[in-house]
């Protein structure tokens, strides 16, 4: 696995590093003594996958409050999907300045998010499929959210919002939350 940083401080591009023979390829997605090596301490509680009909659908931005905070190994293992990361540390130099980056089937690259960074994306095809492994157990009381067109965030959104949940439209935006 090969570790790049990103704007957003602990924050990274993993990109895998295929092996390939006459079958096609093997790579390993994930390492704890790999990543922490790089200084990412990372361990898997949970894993998810998010499958999405239709080309245009916005999911988040979400994140888990603490205690319950969570990091997010993220890949994108059919379609393509436009990812946003908004940084909720009010003492990161990142802080509500959303970082994007396309995660599409096929290609070697996934996103580590920290804790206290929410996420969001929008699906750039039809049945869009992603993968996460959470560092912390899904908690229903600690989810929270921030409005995917938040006028404060400006997110450049690539598509029209096909499809989004009630639950994601209720989000607040920014400015309301009590980080």
């Amino acid at each position: 696995m090969k570790v790049r940083p990103t704007p957003v401080p602990g924050a990274f591009l993993i990109d895998l590093e295929p092996q390939h023979d006459e079958r096609g390829f093997f790579a390993r997605a994930f390492c704890r003594d790999e990543l922490a090596t790089a200084g990412i301490a990372f361990e898997v509680a949970q894993a998810n996958v998010a499958w999405n009909r239709a080309r245009g659908t916005v999911r988040g931005l979400h994140y888990q409050r603490p205690p319950h905070a969570e990091s997010k190994l993220m890949r994108c293992t059919a379609g393509a999907a436009f990812v946003v990361l908004v940084d909720l540390r009010r003492d990161s130099p990142a802080f509500a300045r959303p970082w994007t980056v396309a995660l599409r089937a096929g290609e070697p690259t996934q996103v580590l998010i920290p804790e206290r960074v929410a996420n969001g994306y929008q699906t750039l095809e039809d049945g869009t499929e992603l993968f996460y492994l959470m560092s912390a157990s899904y908690q229903p009381t600690a989810a929270a959210g921030i409005r995917y067109d938040d006028p404060r965030l400006a997110i450049e959104w690539p598509l029209p919002a096909a499809v989004i949940s009630e639950r994601d439209r209720a989000l607040p935006p920014l400015g309301d939350l009590t980080l």
